[in-house]
């Protein structure tokens, strides 16, 4: 429990402190440190517990230690219950009233709704039903899963913040130009807050104290997207804290049907229903899956992840790869076991699953190809990827499954790595647009190399992205789900066009051109130089994480795994990667030293000018050189894409809900003899 509540009290710490904070030069070492002593700790909390099926670190029938402080299970975690139930109506409160200050009613109301339910919930059932259950009641506990998360929150997360010292250095910079106020304590402390609420989700079984440590990440990201409190910066904090706030009264829901179902709270008792067919089990999960679609940005809900990239770049990073949409993902995997499509007319919460990741990972990747801002090109493959991560969880087997978290992971290494180089180049080049990054390999050359790598970790071997996608496919042909293969490889294909448009951009040499790589801030080169690092690193060990840590949770979670699936994901899959690996470094090593550069006049559609940027065109005039991308405005326009995809997931929904109200309505006698 030590390590476990340091985890989760350190950032909480460090938070409040850099709230205080208002020196520049106070603020960076803390960070520094605090960054260090995160990623040092989950390492550690990993290390020692990898291995272990499931580890309870907090439970009713077991004193809890804190280090040497030895403390009882049960009136320990009904302390925190009624202290966190004290924050969640404080909370509630601040959203209401800035709902109304803003005239977002909505938010209020559904800040209301579900505040209401869980308060009375908590004051008048909760305590009967856990008197009534006399089994042991657990509120926290490790898996395997939990480990990896930990360590993408420990290690991206707190890298992120590090990064954030340097650009909101010239951040401030701008500001200060234009007459704005110096709030970065206040963003300080909600990105280390962040970190802590995340470590909570991802070791609570508990399904009361989850969804409190969810809603503090609502409100972060609230707070984040809308820092710089222009008009478009307020109204898309809204959208966004309103779509999640629907995904939290579906959570609250949940929590009240299981609660008077099952008598417990914990998310492993729920999950331990898998295989029983019970509707309202079903219901329960259809729920919470709602509740991480939502928090996933899949469509029709995705605009709010757009919307986000009004925020600084930090926040941008923080929110695409270890935090905000990897807890929503993180439930839809963990509760894999209970999804899944029996037969051709199964609309349970699999179904709903499914077929909302696939749209999803469709028309979002079509959607990123007409798009030239780089980071909307980064927000729509984030969306695309976590469709398509979504849909896999969805199938509900281990093979899905282990596709699903392997990811994951290289989803969290690579997208983090690439928003940041994006908003280094943007400091520099003043643009964040594709089309300016012409010649960035002259004027930025090791960020150049950086974003190649990063680029080529989502497409090309012998990164993990394309080996997972691979495995994919077989997953989803062994799953019998073939209309979402369909989508699965046309989206695939889709994605394999815009990176390659990009990765173009990128890797052209433009004569002429000025290094201005000396202006960037040391703590950005630090943090970009190890993601990239670790981009590498983690596709050369991919099999030690796919042997130590998926495998092993998908023997816990499924009770054991055939032989079958076994061999295709400890053996098959890791020939495939040691064949591209060994692949990369021969042709390497055969091109290493066989060529020699030389600088050759460039052929232009004219005379050249002699300083390869310029050519006499017609009229005998002189026409500046240029590189561009077709985008594709008119054929898969962005507006038309995303329409196509919010009918067909309300349509889902719809569907779905509709099936689950009739069940409840059944189960409760409204409905007569209509079974």
């Amino acid at each position: 429990m030590g390590i476990v509540a340091l985890l989760i009290l350190l950032p909480l710490i460090v938070a409040l402190i850099l709230l205080a904070v208002k020196s520049n030069k106070v603020r960076g070492p803390i960070v520094i440190v605090a960054a260090i002593a995160i990623g040092a700790l989950s390492v550690v909390l990993a290390l020692q517990n990898f291995g272990d099926t499931v580890k309870v670190i907090w439970q009713t029938d077991a004193p809890v230690q804190i280090g040497s402080l030895s403390v009882d299970g049960l009136e320990a975690a009904e302390g925190i219950s009624y202290g966190m139930l004290t924050i969640e109506a404080i909370l509630a409160v601040i959203i209401i009233v800035l709902g109304i200050k803003y005239r977002k009613i909505l938010a209020s109301i559904l800040s209301a709704i579900q505040a209401v339910a869980l308060i009375w919930f908590e004051l008048t059932k909760v305590h009967e039903i856990e008197a009534a259950n006399t089994a042991a009641r657990q509120y926290m506990y490790l898996d395997n899963f939990s480990l990896i998360m930990v360590l993408i929150i420990g290690i991206i997360g707190s890298g992120i913040c590090v990064y954030a010292v340097g650009y909101m250095k010239d951040y401030q910079h701008h500001a200060d130009e234009a007459g704005e106020k110096d709030r970065r304590p206040w963003f300080f402390f909600l990105m280390f807050l962040f970190l802590a609420a995340m470590v909570g989700i991802v070791v609570s079984d508990n399904l009361i104290w989850m969804y409190f440590f969810w809603e503090i990440t609502t409100l972060c990201s609230f707070f984040l997207i809308g820092f710089t409190k222009t008009p478009e910066a307020i109204n898309n904090s809204f959208r966004a804290i309103i779509m999640n706030l629907l995904g939290g009264c579906a959570f609250v829901a949940a929590i009240i049907l299981q609660g008077n179902l099952l008598g417990s709270f914990e998310l492993s008792t729920l999950l331990s229903t898998a295989g029983f067919q019970d509707a309202q089990i079903m219901v329960i999960t259809g729920l919470l899956a709602f509740a991480g679609i939502t928090k996933a940005a899949q469509m029709p809900f995705n605009s709010w992840l757009l919307g986000a990239m009004v925020a600084p770049t930090p926040v941008s990073a923080l929110l695409h790869s270890s935090t905000m949409v990897k807890a929503g993902v993180f439930l839809i995997i963990k509760l894999a076991p209970l999804l899944g499509i029996r037969n051709l007319f199964d609309i349970g919460p699999g179904f709903m699953v499914i077929l909302v990741g696939s749209v999803t990972f469709v028309f979002a990747s079509i959607a990123a190809l007409s798009q030239s801002n780089a980071k909307r090109v980064l927000a729509y493959s984030t969306v695309a990827n976590l469709g398509l991560i979504t849909a896999c969880a969805g199938i509900g087997t281990a093979e899905a499954v282990w596709c699903a978290i392997m990811l994951v992971i290289f989803h969290a290494v690579t997208k983090s790595l690439l928003f940041l180089c994006v908003g280094t180049a943007e400091h520099q080049i003043g643009s964040r647009d594709i089309e300016d990054m012409d010649g960035l390999f002259g004027r930025m050359p090791k960020l150049a190399m950086f974003m190649i790598v990063g680029i080529a970790g989502m497409f090309l071997a012998p990164f993990g992205m394309l080996i997972s996608k691979w495995a994919a496919l077989q997953a989803f042909v062994d799953g019998n789900v073939i209309w979402a293969l369909i989508a699965v490889v046309f989206g695939s294909a889709v994605t394999l066009f815009y990176w390659t448009k990009w990765l173009g951009k990128l890797s052209a040499i433009v004569a002429n051109r000025v290094d201005i790589e000396e202006k960037v801030n040391r703590t950005e080169w630090a943090i970009t130089g190890l993601f990239t690092t670790l981009t590498v690193v983690v596709a050369i060990t991919f099999p030690f994480f796919s042997g130590r840590f998926v495998v092993p949770y998908l023997v816990a979670a499924y009770q054991g795994i055939s032989e079958a699936t076994y061999q295709a994901l400890q053996t098959d899959n890791m020939i495939i990667m040691m064949i591209m690996v060994v692949l990369i470094v021969v042709l390497a090593l055969l091109l290493y030293g066989q060529t020699k550069k030389r600088m050759m006049p460039l052929y232009m559609a004219g005379v050249n000018e002699g300083d390869d940027l310029t050519y006499v065109g017609a009229m005998r005039k002189d026409v500046a050189v240029g590189l561009r991308n077709w985008y594709f405005e008119e054929m898969f326009p962005e507006k038309a894409m995303n329409r196509i995809g919010l009918v067909a997931t309300c349509s889902v929904f719809t569907i779905v809900f509709g099936y689950f109200i009739t069940i409840l309505m059944y189960y409760h006698g409204l409905a007569g003899g209509v079974a």
